[in-house]
């Protein structure tokens, strides 16, 4: 769904189980563009708390006090809006392949007076550049333990570059979107990548 961001991926996860059910093969998420536009803080991954814990390593186990952290899950930063996602989507499909997808470069687009969005060599209005979003995509795959293709490196399509504008929408006012020949480009590259991820278990 065009213009949507990491926050709304509960939402749209429950109402494809509301529509199908588990007649689901696999879960792909291509956010964090929008993200990145309207300018969410990065944030952090976790917090951390001092508690006690039993434990015991070759002596017999006593009570100590350790750091421990636990998951931001937030709609304010980044990364909690992505640990929530994730979360929602591996507690509703919990057997399914989930992958998620960086977004792809980005340069100038003007849509109306009210949406003119700069290129990616611009920082956000929170000071961040589009790399800091997509790194955070890639951390995320460690952390939950999905893959990650990382079409920001490796789908070919760079709108700063001048003469790769064959491939998206609009010289003069659309640099974002990928055209018909830049959306055949994309899933040649999925159609690869995903062979190497299977989709039952």
């Amino acid at each position: 769904i065009s213009g949507r961001e990491w926050n709304g991926v509960p939402r749209q996860a429950q109402q494809i189980k509301e529509e199908h059910g588990g007649e689901v093969d696999a879960i792909l998420v291509f956010m964090g563009t929008n993200d990145y536009n309207s300018g969410v803080p990065i944030g952090e991954w976790f917090t951390e708390t001092e508690e006690k814990v039993w434990a015991a390593t070759g002596k017999p186990q006593q009570e100590v006090v350790r750091k421990r952290r636990h998951l931001v899950l937030t709609n304010d930063t980044f990364k909690g809006r992505i640990n929530q996602g994730i979360q929602c989507l591996k507690q509703l499909y919990p057997d399914k392949q989930i992958i998620l997808l960086t977004p792809i470069h980005r340069a100038y687009a003007y849509f109306s007076n009210n949406n003119v969005q700069p290129d990616e060599s611009y920082q956000n209005q929170c000071g961040e550049y589009l790399d800091a979003y997509v790194k955070a995509i890639l951390e995320a795959g460690s952390i939950w333990s999905v893959p990650v293709i990382n079409l920001h490196a490796i789908s070919g399509l760079n709108p700063m570059v001048e003469e790769q504008i064959q491939y998206f929408k609009d010289t003069k006012t659309d640099r974002l979107h990928p055209n018909t020949k830049g959306q055949e480009r994309l899933a040649r590259t999925l159609m690869h990548q995903l062979q190497m991820h299977p989709c039952t278990y």
